[in-house]
């Protein structure tokens, strides 16, 4: 845990000082069709056309196209990846030499989400069984249990947790924004250096080894047409609606504390840019919005109700936004769960953001980074997402066209 209050504290304190001189147009990053790389799973039906009919829309090359043949299944291995999904798409960069370099990789329904950890081999196998049994053992002791006995059952927990690698696991795009970069630690999560809040932090991987990943993907074929066809219309007639930002607390005075006195100042600030484009709603209460009651909604932001998505929303077309808790991206297909990525799909949101896994807060995009950059209308989706997220190689999935740019740039008078 220590690694992670100490990253959070980083983001912290570099972020303010950059803020009042880095939301300027040159930031821009300019992101074109022909620097994209459309991945496709050919074994999942309805892929193909997919692929095919985005990019026609976004007038991406044909040659652009990569068809792979994986598991059908949402969490692949360690060696899976390697083998079909890594190697395959550095081959395919290495042969094709695209002019322009390729930056941006977007993958279609059916890809992968999750990447498990590498495989133990036959001695850590069994070092993990005797642990396991040496664990359940004292845990089955009565209690109070004595400090001495709370001592081995945590160092026990924590070789168990160096042995399943647990740290290793991530979501298939941000391991891939990584492609090029390698080697890094596979543990842990590492530096974005598109991160604004990183760009005066020392030993991070060189941006032009970094790639922007986003999906096009939901819980079926039709929800990722509409997901297209919305995105486009939205883009050509402007984002309409109103924005909703569920915060936790009163915005506070002065420097925020712990990370999620951070996160929560933070979707207040994004409130105060957002004010500039359209009508913005804010509860800075512990309760979350009520159902139905989020008319015409464009944009939104907020937390915390894990795994159980509340109704509250009447989605606009080209509606965008995230929901910040564990694992609400853990599936895109699983019709019995209620995480808030694929429920807001289901209901009508064009791009979406969430994690594979357990993110820790400050794994979650900064909201008024995400935010600022999209409304001032100089960066499109995938952009925004890039310069606001703080790390790679860990749980974070964008769901949306990483071209979709719903504001016009902001003209000052």
């Amino acid at each position: 845990m220590k690694q992670f209050l100490t990253a959070g504290k980083e983001i912290h304190t570099t972020l303010f000082v950059l803020l009042f001189c880095l939301f300027i147009p040159t930031l821009s990053l300019a992101l074109e069709p022909d620097e994209i790389l459309v991945v496709v799973n050919n074994r999942m039906a309805k892929s193909v056309d997919l692929a095919e009919y985005y990019m026609e829309k976004r007038l991406i090359p044909a040659s652009h196209l990569l068809q792979l043949s994986l598991s059908l299944k949402e969490t692949i291995s360690r060696q899976e990846y390697d083998e079909r999904v890594k190697e395959k798409i550095i081959e395919k960069l290495k042969k094709s030499s695209f002019e322009p370099r390729i930056s941006t990789l977007v993958l279609i329904y059916g890809m992968p989400l999750k990447v498990e950890p590498s495989e133990l081999n036959w001695d850590e196998k069994d070092e993990l069984r005797q642990f396991r049994k040496r664990k359940n053992v004292l845990s089955q002791l009565p209690k109070p249990k004595s400090e001495k006995i709370k001592l081995l059952l945590k160092v026990l927990t924590d070789k168990i947790s160096v042995l399943t690698r647990i740290k290793e696991r991530a979501s298939v795009d941000s391991e891939l924004a990584l492609l090029e970069a390698e080697p890094y630690p596979l543990s842990g999560w590492v530096k974005n250096p598109y991160f604004l809040g990183f760009q005066s932090v020392a030993n991070v991987i060189p941006k032009d080894k970094v790639l922007l990943v986003s999906r096009l993907d939901g819980p079926d074929a039709s929800t990722v047409y509409r997901i297209i066809d919305d995105t486009l219309s939205a883009e050509k007639n402007g984002l309409k609606g109103k924005a909703y930002i569920d915060a936790r607390w009163p915005l506070p005075e002065g420097e925020t504390g712990s990370g999620y006195q951070f996160y929560d100042a933070s979707l207040h600030k994004a409130a105060q840019h957002i004010e500039k484009r359209m009508e913005v709603v804010i509860d800075d209460t512990q309760s979350l919005f009520k159902e139905n009651c989020c008319k015409q909604a464009a944009l939104y932001c907020g937390w915390y109700s894990l795994s159980r998505y509340i109704d509250s929303f009447e989605w606009q077309p080209g509606s965008i936004g995230y929901h910040m808790a564990s694992n609400e991206c853990s599936t895109l297909k699983n019709a019995k769960s209620s995480v808030w990525c694929m429920k807001m799909l289901q209901n009508g949101v064009s791009a979406v953001i969430g994690p594979v896994y357990e993110p820790y807060i400050q794994g979650f995009p900064v909201p008024e980074l995400f935010f600022s950059q999209l409304v001032d209308g100089y960066m499109s989706l995938g952009e925004a997402y890039l310069v606001s997220i703080p790390y790679l190689s860990w749980q974070m999935i964008l769901v949306g066209d990483p071209l979709y740019q719903p504001f016009s740039p902001v003209r000052e008078p």
